[in-house]
């Protein structure tokens, strides 16, 4: 066959002519036999497939479903690709097997680690929130929820959602961890259906300085927010250090009279809970989301960016009321399991 394709010229239409010429008695090969003859003489300078290597060649049948379902119980996470080369079957026969089984492939939560005393702690929180909700439906609407989050040069970037259209490949880059370093601490708080901040306050907070910013800023960011829910809300922060100093604590027990939650408060904030806090499990997303969208070049900049993005989220108060409102549907699914991890109830 190799010598008829030299004969002729490497023509595999010609090949096959002249191969049932020569010998009519024979099986007659079709063009890409004569082309995968010579392709493998090339490659491997041998006419023999090298059938060893090939690891998709077994068809379906009722061993290799029962291979395929026990591989999965065994290892839940393992990838489909992984799946086909350890049973030697096609990538889209293993997809078949497992949706014929009504398995499909979920992804992983990533949820903030508890340590074996905080479930009973957001147990209580959630059991507290559930009776004022009882007494008052609107009660997470006055709730003063707070956090401070740090903005960096490099942000958040996530390449599995990055591309560039191009006719051709522009071979663009993103650069990061540069040597000029700068970084932002960000206060924020939100009321019912107010954003309210940004506030800029020091990289390393201290009691002190988180008293002042207390004293002195909040009652101004409370300007906006009406008179009747001002004398009816709750305040809310986390156990972070600069929270807990006995000014701060003063503080809060002075101008919200047994209604602040937090360490060493009336009610306690429970440790280690993003996924009560509507700062953590929707504003700071977010707003970093609108931030990044962009390398920044310049702490002004990201100062700038972080101000225009929080005017276009004030700008959808059904949005943040929604994510105030979700506070509710969050702890009764904590009570359901006892102040686990809930994420899998949303």
């Amino acid at each position: 066959m190799h010598l008829i394709l030299g004969k002729a010229d490497g023509n595999a239409a010609r090949a096959v002519r002249l191969y049932s010429e020569s010998y009519p008695n024979r099986r007659q090969p079709c063009a890409k036999t004569f082309l995968g003859v010579d392709r493998r003489l090339r490659e491997s300078g041998s006419f023999t497939p090298r059938t060893a290597d090939w690891g998709r060649n077994v068809r379906r049948n009722v061993n290799v479903e029962e291979q395929i379902l026990d591989i999965v119980e065994e290892n839940p996470e393992i990838s489909v690709r992984r799946i086909s080369a350890a049973t030697r079957v096609k990538n889209t026969t293993a997809w078949t097997v497992l949706r014929e089984q009504q398995l499909y492939p979920y992804h992983i939560q990533r949820v903030q680690a508890l340590e074996p005393v905080d479930n009973n702690q957001r147990l209580l929180f959630s059991q507290f929130c559930e009776q004022q909700l009882t007494n008052d439906p609107d009660f997470t609407l006055k709730i003063i929820f707070t956090d401070e989050a740090c903005f960096t040069r490099d942000g958040v970037f996530n390449f599995r959602n990055s591309h560039v259209w191009s006719d051709e490949n522009p071979h663009a880059v993103v650069s990061s961890r540069h040597q000029r370093r700068f970084s932002i601490n960000i206060w924020c708080g939100i009321i019912g259906n107010q954003l309210l901040g940004p506030c800029e306050l020091p990289n390393r907070l201290n009691g002190n300085v988180y008293a002042n910013f207390l004293q002195e800023s909040l009652p101004v960011l409370l300007e906006n927010v009406p008179l009747a829910t001002r004398l009816n809300c709750w305040f809310m922060h986390d156990g972070a250090p600069a929270h807990f100093p006995i000014n701060v604590r003063n503080f809060l027990n002075n101008h919200f009279p047994q209604k602040w939650i937090g360490r060493g408060g009336p009610v306690a904030w429970p440790a280690r809970s993003p996924d009560m806090n509507p700062l953590d499990y929707y504003l700071w997303g977010h707003l970093k989301s609108i931030v990044y969208a962009r390398a920044v070049d310049s702490r002004e900049e990201l100062l700038q960016r972080i101000h225009d993005a929080c005017e276009a989220i004030r700008n959808r108060p059904e949005v943040l009321e929604r994510a105030c409102r979700s506070l509710e549907q969050r702890v009764h699914a904590c009570i359901q399991v006892d102040g686990s991890h809930f994420e899998q109830l949303l």
